[in-house]
């Protein structure tokens, strides 16, 4: 949201800068992106000077150029060479001095350097209006009629409006603050100031010439509705200081009648829409629900059909805008309009968003009717327009308000406990420091007790609905940089079992896998359900759709780690960074017999090569061996064992394993299917792992065992063997440790091999053996009985074939 920092001094007293203004702001919670200087017109016409032409001679090498000389104020007149046919000695020109950067209506901006042209010297340069951004003419210099002194600021003369804009990054919660007069209620609470708002005292009906009835048959989305009229008024360009305010937070003036409703919102908050009262049929409006698939030509001159549920704002015949969100083609302002009737009104923010949401229309007003806006505002903002208007566009005020509000929103009564203020900030703040506090907030405390008290909060804040809502409001204006820290955060002990933190899991994993090369990542928890639909992917219950959404890219809460994190590879690869190792700590989300549910996930993405390329060894692809590694480093830490590994066929894979204890899915890992990868534009293998963070953390049993370095030696022998390619290693594995539990201490695999001289669908393996015993040295006897045990034991139980 874009704040200027001009507009925002006309409602409160403002002596800081505007980048320090942006810290104070920053500190209540309205986090501020970036503070940037505007002009009216680009550039500022900086360097650009009041001039008089002294002498102007014609060029003695160039037929269509002069030679003139322009007093800009200095101790010497300027040589300048000028190409336009209309200079003359006694003119008062624009004069860009060397060094001087001009923003042309059309083309790139340059800069005015001295030079010669054709012999003779010129330094800078005499301006039409489109080369300094003023207009589209090019048929000459400009020529001036101003007594001003020469060299003195162009800007001066044209009354170049400067200013600062703001940029807020604000959240969904702080519908309050989405306005000029929002921004300075924060400014008050945090400097102790008052917010000056602009009086409608002067407000009068001069008539009742134009009555408009009003009829409100839905009240459920529409709680509060005024209106009032206002008669012969003339549509015209809107004065200077309007624009300048409207283009300074990005707002395109259209004419006086639409930019006071724009002005009003930013200013107040409250969106207003203005309609052509003889466009109104039968003088009556009507608010109310047309039937489905009822076609309604919006002011893009787009058709649309109507939703059952979608409000409209009607007159006797026919709808005539959607209400909140976008006006119609009929019943807008225009050149000829001389009536108006003015709308304020308070509708149901879930309303509005479904209709929102539905035609894809974002706008102004339906940003904050979607988050909330002041029920008891909607007077004073058309009070503050028709005043307004009468100014700009002259007028009457034709019709008294009409203000239908049958149930009455009241203020929330929460109550707070002084022992949660304090446990919840970390701090104990004294009671006449909140009350302070809070009623800078405009929340007032209307029951007080020793322990506890009771506070009104308005309506507009939507935000707060209860007690710790009421006690960040506290911190945040407190500060929470004077909450100070304690010298002891904490306190390690000795204890047997100390309490498990799946925080201090997680740390521990991430530790290990930053050991092994990784990089942690961070990845919104929204994600597109294109992704899934494209490929007709189904997970366990159904995606969360967001009601709420802020594109359709971010539509549904994430039902698995894989998407966000092939945004992340794709954006890095794309970027020259290939070699990828990367993790994630997060959550997954679904829903499930009517109830939403979450898990906690660690996702691992290896691409590229498996480390950087240097000088001692060469480089190698990651494989999908390299992420199963990874995950057995992984288990090991977490204290697992009797992890069993089965293959398994899954949408997201071109090949993949599930891992299993029991009947309990810890995870799976493999190769990303080609498919989804080409989606992200990935033309490099990705592995992909996704573990159930919360089962490991639950049955996480890491022990230290310690153990005396054995005193006897090793010994290590190799085996090759052939067998069915579909025999894998952990069933070789399992079967030596069945067949020798003792002397065995390790068993590797340094070579599968199948090709040449391997039958069709056989394969070979090349093992190696560690053999050991604590107790004594390994004789030639029992190492020759170890080996010749466990070759039977292949040929018998696997089928194997022993290469010797």
């Amino acid at each position: 949201m874009t704040i200027s920092y001009n507009w925002l001094k006309d409602y409160i007293d403002i002596t800081e800068s505007p980048e320090d203004i942006g810290k104070v702001l920053t500190s209540t919670g309205l986090e501020v992106e970036y503070v940037e200087h505007f002009s009216s017109v680009k550039g500022g016409l900086a360097g650009l000077v009041i001039g008089e032409v002294l002498t102007c001679a014609k060029h003695p090498n160039a037929d269509k150029l002069s030679v003139t000389t322009v007093d800009v104020g200095g101790e010497n007149p300027l040589p300048i060479v000028c190409g336009a046919s209309n200079v003359t000695a006694g003119q008062k020109v624009v004069v860009a001095v060397p060094g001087t950067t001009l923003y042309p209506t059309k083309g790139e901006p340059f800069t005015i350097k001295s030079t010669k042209i054709r012999g003779e010297q010129s330094e800078g340069m005499i301006c039409a209006e489109d080369e300094i951004g003023l207009g589209e003419s090019h048929a000459g210099i400009m020529v001036l009629n101003t007594p001003l002194p020469n060299g003195t600021p162009a800007a001066e003369y044209f009354h170049v409006a400067s200013d600062y804009v703001i940029e807020i990054g604000l959240t969904p919660n702080r519908a309050d603050a989405a306005s000029h007069i929002g921004v300075a209620r924060d400014i008050k609470a945090a400097c102790n100031r008052e917010v000056k708002w602009p009086s409608v005292d002067r407000f009068k009906t001069d008539n009742n010439k134009l009555p408009i009835a009003i009829e409100v048959e839905n009240t459920e989305a529409c709680p509060r509705y005024s209106g009032v009229t206002v008669s012969n008024i003339a549509v015209k360009e809107s004065p200077e200081w309007l624009k300048n305010r409207l283009l300074a937070i990005g707002i395109t003036p259209i004419n006086n009648i639409v930019d006071i409703t724009n002005y009003v919102l930013h200013e107040t908050g409250q969106p207003l829409h203005a309609f052509d009262a003889d466009q109104i049929s039968g003088k009556k409006v009507i608010v109310k629900t047309l039937p489905q698939n009822t076609p309604f030509v919006t002011l893009d001159n787009k058709e649309r059909k109507l939703q059952a549920n979608d409000l409209m704002i009607c007159n006797a015949e026919e709808g005539m805008c959607m209400a909140g969100v976008f006006g119609g083609a009929k019943s807008g302002i225009t050149e000829k309009t001389k009536h108006v009737f003015l709308e304020s009104a308070y509708f149901s923010p879930d309303y509005v968003r479904r209709t929102s949401l539905h035609h894809g229309l974002k706008t102004d007003a339906s940003f904050r009717f979607e988050r909330g806006t002041d029920p008891n505002l909607t007077v004073y903002a058309l009070k503050r327009a028709a005043l307004l208007i009468k100014e700009l566009a002259g007028g009457e005020i034709s019709s008294d308000i009409i203000d239908i509000y049958p149930s009455k929103i009241s203020n929330k009564q929460i109550l707070v406990k002084d022992k949660n203020v304090n446990r919840l900030i970390g701090k104990v703040i004294p009671r006449k420091e909140v009350t302070t506090i809070l009623n800078q907030l405009d929340i007032e405390i209307t029951d007080s007790q020793a322990d506890q008290f009771t506070v009104s909060v308005p309506p507009y804040r939507v935000d707060v609905v209860q007690e710790a809502d009421v006690i960040e409001e506290v911190l945040r204006i407190y500060g929470f940089d004077n909450v100070e820290l304690s010298t002891f955060a904490q306190s390690d002990f000795i204890a047997e079992f100390p309490e498990k933190d799946i925080n201090k899991f997680k740390n521990t994993l991430g530790q290990l896998l930053v050991s092994n090369g990784f990089y942690e990542i961070w990845t919104n928890s929204l994600t597109n359900q294109a992704y899934q639909q494209k490929h007709k992917l189904t997970f366990i219950g159904e995606p969360v759709e967001m009601l709420n959404k802020l594109s359709e890219e971010q539509g549904i809460l994430r039902q698995t780690m894989l998407f966000t994190g092939l945004e992340v590879c794709a954006y890095n690869i794309n970027r020259k960074q290939k070699d990828l190792k990367l993790y994630e700590f997060g959550k997954i989300y679904y829903r499930l017999d009517g109830n939403y549910h979450e898990a906690e996930r660690l996702a691992l993405y290896i691409s590229g090569n498996l480390e950087t390329e240097n000088w001692q060894r060469k480089s190698t692809p990651v494989s999908f061996y390299d992420m199963g590694q990874f995950i057995h480093q992984l288990l090991i830490k977490a204290g697992w064992q009797d992890i069993k590994q089965r293959t398994i066929s899954d949408p997201l894979f071109d090949y993949a394993v599930q891992l299993e204890r029991g009947n309990q899915q810890v995870g799976k890992y493999g190769k990303v299917k080609a498919t989804l990868q080409r989606d992200f534009g990935l033309k490099q293998e990705v592995f992909y792992a996704e573990l159930d963070t919360d089962l490991l953390f639950r049955q996480a049993n890491p022990k230290l065992v310690v153990k005396e370095v054995p005193r006897f030696p090793e010994v290590r022998r190799d085996l090759s063997l052939v067998l069915d390619r579909n025999v894998s290693f952990e069933e070789v594995q399992k079967l030596v440790h069945t067949t020798e539990k003792r002397l065995i201490r390790e068993i590797i695999t340094f070579d599968v091999y199948e090709g040449e001289k391997i039958p069709e669908g056989k394969k070979a393996y090349a093992l190696a053996f560690t053999l050991q015993d604590e107790s004594k040295t390994l004789t030639d006897e029992e190492i020759e009985s170890t080996m010749q045990r466990l070759m039977e034991a292949f040929e018998q139980k696997l089928g194997a074939v022993i290469r010797k």
